[in-house]
């Protein structure tokens, strides 16, 4: 599983054709930058890390998804469901950049105002 680092340090696991690297952000947030491609199979990875960094820290996530070249339902579901765990805890998780993919699922499943 992802272990997390809040220094300056970016951690990254990882696994076929998805990377996930979380690092400290400005006072108050987690930076989590993923690369690659989020499916069925690796979409548990993603809602895990962002799930544990919403323990681990109490910030609000801040996520890069600039270098994500595919993202299906599953991706779009572990994303709410941080989302969702983020607002019962009183925070906020945002993508501040997106690839052009995830931009069309958002504005298709009509997301964005709820992640951005």
């Amino acid at each position: 599983m992802t272990g997390l680092m809040y220094e300056t340090d970016l951690d990254t696991t990882t696994v076929e054709e998805l990377e996930i690297g979380v690092e400290a952000g400005p006072p108050g947030s987690v930076k989590i930058r993923v690369c690659g491609e989020i499916d069925f199979d690796n979409a548990a990875l993603l809602r895990d890390t962002l799930l544990t960094a919403l323990a681990a820290q109490r910030g609000n996530l801040l996520l890069d998804l600039q270098q994500v070249g595919f993202c299906d339902c599953a991706g779009l579901n572990a994303l709410l469901v941080a989302r969702s765990t983020a607002r019962r805890a009183g925070r906020s998780l945002r993508i501040t950049a997106a690839s052009p993919c995830v931009e069309r699922l958002l504005e298709l499943t009509g997301c964005r105002t709820y992640l951005t």
